[in-house]
Formats: C-alpha cells, structure tokens, sequence
C-alpha cells in the first residue's frame, strides 16, 4: 500500500494571490498531473516463466487522483494576483439477463370438472427468478458500485507500494496486479514496454518495491532485474531535494539519522571518485542523488547510501551524450550550457512539466527566456525555483524577496538544482522542442505555449 506522506503530494491547485504588477512575472495556476483509467487488455503475451492458466477478466473502470510531482509538500491553495507580464502559468454496464419465460397452460373443462395444471412450470420460474437475482447480485451491483467508487478513488504520484509477482504469473495477471496497484495505471503500457524491452521471457517473480504511478519501462526494467523489495528497500522518486532524501533515509534505516545524512552530502566529499560534482555549487548534492529503488542492506551508513546514488547518477550520466547535445544548443538558441548546468535546468524542467513532450517544449521556452528573447531579459520567471525556498507554495511576498532562487527577480539559473531531476527530464532538456515560445499553460487537462504575452493570455482567460 502507499507509504504515508509524500513530498511530491500535488499542489498545483493553487488561486492567484494579488501582488503587484512586475514585468516579466508570471501568474500560477495550479498544475496536476491526471492518472488515466486503467483499462485491462484481454490477452498478454507477457508471462513468467512456465505461466500458470489465468481467467480473463473485463476491466472496472477505475479513476486516479491527478498526480501532482512539481511541489515539495501539500498544502492550502494561496491567492496570488495575476501579475500583467506572466511568462508561464500552471493550473500546474451490468450483464444482461434473459427473461425468464413460462409456458401457458390452457384450462381445459372435461366432464364439468378442471384440468389439474402441472408443477413444472412454476419450479421453472422460480428457478429462472433466482438466476437473475445471482446474476443482478454478481455482475450488476458491483460494476454499479465500481462505477460510483471510481469517482471517488484517490492516486497520488510517487507513493511507495510493495507488491508479490507469483511464481509463473501470466501477463494478464501481472498486468491486473500492477493496474490494481496503481503503479502501471493502464495495462497497455505495461505491455508495450514489456515488447520493447523483448522481456516475455525474462520476467522474475518476487516481491518488490514500487511507487505509484511509475514509468512502465522502468518497471518491466526492475521486473527483470528481479525483487528489491524487503526491509532494506530504500525508495527515492523523482524530483526530491537532498534534505527530503534524507527525511526518506533516515525513516528507511535506523543506522543513520537525517543530521549524519546531511552533515555527510557534501560534494567534497565526493569530487574526487566523481568528476560531475566539480561543477557543483555551494557544496552541494543538489541535483545528483538519482531517483530509484535502492537495496543496501539492513543497516548501511551514510557514506554507503550516498556512493549508491552517485554510482546511479554516473551509470545514467553516461548514457547521455552532453556534449553533442549542448553544442546544438548552443546552436539553435545561443546558449551556453555546461553540464552542470544542464542538470540545474533539468531540476526545474521536471517540476513544470507533467510529461516528456510537455517537459521538452518547457525547456525549448526556458532556453528562449535564457537567450534574453524575452524583452531582452534573461528572467526563468518560475515559481519551482522559489519554492525550493519556501518549501511550499509562493505568494506574492516571496516574490519580493531577494533571494538568490527567486527566478523573478534574478536572471538566469539557481545557483544549484532545486530536486533530483529524472532521466526523463535530463534527456528533455538536452533535446529540446525547437520553438520560439515564450509561455507556457499546464494543466492536468490542457496545455499551451504561446509566442506572445496576448496569445498567453487567451489560454488561461
């Protein structure tokens, strides 16, 4: 089952609170990030090695609270007014039984006296009666009682759930564990990444350690991997700052506590064996403690638990090509990125965007802003950067202060990531949407990017 609170509750359901008119600010809006219906294909060619025989069954319509990622704690909504010049904006059957039929028996008068009917028909009926109500009890009730259940079930993004796999479990029934789970919402892209990967056959029973709402690949990619989950099991999703992962590690292990944690991410104590933290401002972690499930045993130190997540972030640094990728941006917008950088932006890029095209277009709208095309400023006017700050929501006094993240009043990057940003939303930043848009709109059900203020304006009016 989901673990209790989250950091990445949503909180994108925010109003407009009234601050004065700034150039180049930007309004919030709320932004969450909507689960899709699960939606049960019939077959699978996706099983476990030597599959036991599964039934088929039809798919209850099932409704997920929208997932919010882009906020570091839930809280109120807090009005803050819709600033003149805001460059983003984020509002971030039952089955049917036949009729029972009776036959007719005419009364016949024979000498005066009544033909006796026969028992029959009547114990047929009665039969047929108490068919239909099994039937109405089975399949009407609870597909009535789904439908209406549905409206009110609750999924938030990056909840920790533990599951079983059987051994020789179909795909069918891996696919319904998963849905029901809400760790794959629809069985669809479970099967998709299962062919993509070409996984049929390579699939390990076992218990494991998911979070809610997860990227398909990524599990099938674990499914093969085999369990993690057990009492070491460390989870760490997308999108968390280095103290948040320290609350998660010091709760997972009773061997380190969140002041050790802390005191030891330090990036000199690491620059050494890791040659991405030599860019590393502040002396931080910022940026680097990589999202995933971790198994470290049952009382690993600090040290230990930090070198596991730098050795992560390496294997996924290499994967990419940075240095290609930012000769063409350098290109196509004019802006130089370091790799340093690079992860900076992807930090907020993962909060803004809900999606890999929404997060690849975000990042092509902030590289515009980067290359001073709007109004000659260099402003990211982003409100994730602030609440790196704050914790929480921004309102129109945080706006005001002149704090180093407060991408309002200061031009260009933070000085350091503000969250562990996901593979996802490095490789959109290094790839991004070639545009000239200078806002953007989100919300759970809409999306807009704009080239001018007015156009922004109409999306959100």
């Amino acid at each position: 089952m989901p673990s209790a609170s989250d950091p990445r509750q949503p909180i994108r359901t925010r109003q407009p609170v009234p601050r004065p008119a700034q150039p180049g600010q930007r309004p919030a809006q709320p932004t969450q990030r909507a689960a899709q219906p699960a939606a049960r294909p019939v077959q699978s060619s996706s099983r476990l090695a030597q599959p036991a025989q599964r039934t088929v069954r039809q798919p209850t319509a099932r409704t997920a609270q929208p997932a919010g990622g882009t906020r570091f704690k839930q809280q109120a909504p807090t009005q803050r007014a819709q600033a003149p010049q805001s460059h983003s904006h984020h509002a971030r059957g039952s089955h049917g039984v036949a009729p029972a039929t009776r036959s007719s028996y005419n009364t016949h008068a024979r000498r005066g006296a009544q033909k006796k009917s026969s028992p029959v028909p009547m114990i047929i009926g009665v039969v047929a009666a108490v068919l239909a109500l099994v039937a109405i009890v089975f399949f009407v009730v609870p597909a009535v009682k789904g439908f209406f259940v549905g409206e009110d079930s609750k999924v938030t993004a990056g909840q920790q759930v533990t599951v079983t796999i059987p051994d020789g479990a179909s795909g069918d029934t891996i696919a319904s564990i998963l849905s029901e789970n809400h760790i794959v919402e629809n069985p669809k892209d479970y099967y998709a990444a299962v062919k993509k990967l070409n996984a049929d056959m390579s699939l390990k029973p076992g218990t494991y350690s998911f979070t809610t709402l997860m990227d398909a690949t990524k599990v099938v990619q674990q499914l093969m991997e085999g369990p993690n989950a057990g009492s070491n099991a460390l989870t760490i999703p997308e999108g968390l700052t280095v103290d948040q992962v320290a609350d998660r590690v010091a709760q997972a292990y009773n061997s380190i506590s969140k002041e050790d944690f802390l005191n030891q991410a330090k990036a000199s104590n690491y620059v050494d064996d890791y040659s991405f933290l030599r860019g590393a401002a502040n002396d931080s972690l910022e940026g680097f403690l990589f999202p995933k499930t971790y198994s470290l045993g049952d009382s690993p130190t600090a040290d230990g638990v930090i070198r596991a997540m730098l050795d992560q972030f390496k294997t996924e640094y290499k994967s990419l090509d940075f240095a290609s990728c930012e000769a063409k941006i350098k290109e196509r917008y004019g802006v130089e990125m370091s790799d340093y950088d690079i992860v900076n932006l992807a930090s907020i890029v993962e909060r803004e965007g809900l999606n890999a095209d929404q997060r690849a277009h975000v990042a092509s709208v902030f590289y515009n802003r980067l290359a001073g095309k709007l109004d000659g400023l260099r402003y990211l006017n982003s409100d994730a950067t602030m609440m790196y700050v704050t914790g929480g929501e921004v309102t129109a006094d945080d706006l005001q202060s002149d704090s180093p993240y407060n991408t309002y009043k200061h031009e260009g990057l933070p000085p350091t990531p503000i969250c562990s940003p996901s593979l996802e939303a490095l490789k959109t930043t290094l790839e991004p949407t070639d545009s000239d848009d200078l806002y953007f709109y989100i919300t759970q059900d809409e999306e807009y990017f704009s080239k001018t203020y007015e156009e922004h304006q109409q999306s959100w009016n």
